[in-house]
């Protein structure tokens, strides 16, 4: 037997043993299992920024098993197992790729996206956003709103047309915050820029995602090297002043 496939019925006989015998296994439901899924989605999110790739292939590990679990319980009491949860997605696969596996020419991944956001519509969706679950955080649902929205067309045509949103909204923005409006009007106005910024980086082929994590690691290692200078120099964070932490920040901006 193929390794792959001996490895794989490992994990399922194991999974069998572990919903009969174990006390724990047995009373999860997929409503409990679903934060847990999420907590191990963003650790192997981790270790691929961290590009750990030891870790990745533990996380990996953790997820197989989330997903060995949910079809198990759907085949207690939902009606379909493991194998209809693999064959649905070779067959969505099959049909979501007629560059492959049919006789439709594609110049680029462009038209490949385009082509995946056209089939999807022609399957039945009732509009191209619909696939974009609901409970993704707002900067990743952002992106894929607007990649959604450009795989039928509805985008802009040049970056500096985008950039001149992003400028046109921080003057409505500016407007909002200097007449002292409501806080929901702001807030509307600042999601507005949000949107745009995040349609900007797409533009310039940066993932913004991926932008806001590198700067919040290097602000995490400058401050971090603000309080071990400043305590070994017997300062106490929180009783500096700004101008005093300001020399060891610009310091830590040097390294």
């Amino acid at each position: 037997m193929d390794k792959r496939l001996e490895a794989f019925k490992r994990l399922l006989d194991i999974m069998d043993d572990l919903r009969e015998k174990c006390p724990w296994d047995k009373k999860q439901t997929m409503q409990t299992l679903r934060h847990l899924t999420v907590e191990e989605t963003y650790e192997l999110v981790d270790a691929i920024h961290d590009e750990d790739y030891s870790e990745v292939k533990k996380e990996l590990g953790d997820l197989f098993l989330h997903l060995v679990f949910y079809s198990k319980i759907g085949s207690e009491s939902h009606g379909w197992d493991v194998s209809d949860v693999l064959n649905g997605i070779c067959e969505k696969l099959i049909h979501r790729h007629p560059h492959i596996y049919g006789d439709v020419k594609v110049k680029d991944e462009r038209e490949v996206l385009d082509n995946w956001e056209k089939l999807k519509l022609k399957e039945g969706n009732k509009s191209v956003l619909e696939g974009v679950p609901k409970s993704l955080p707002a900067l990743i649902k952002a992106i894929r709103i607007q990649d959604k929205a450009r795989g039928v067309g509805f985008d802009w045509e040049k970056k500096e047309q985008v950039y001149e949103k992003v400028e046109e909204e921080l003057a409505e923005l500016k407007t909002e915050v200097e007449a002292n409006s409501p806080k929901e009007k702001v807030e509307g106005e600042l999601g507005d820029v949000l949107f745009s910024i995040i349609n900007y980086a797409r533009f310039l082929g940066v993932n913004p995602e991926d932008a806001l994590e590198k700067t919040n690691k290097k602000f995490i290692k400058r401050f971090q090297y603000l309080e071990v200078e400043s305590a070994k120099d017997g300062k106490v964070m929180g009783e500096m002043t700004l101008a005093e932490m300001d020399k060891y920040w610009n310091k830590a901006k040097t390294i």
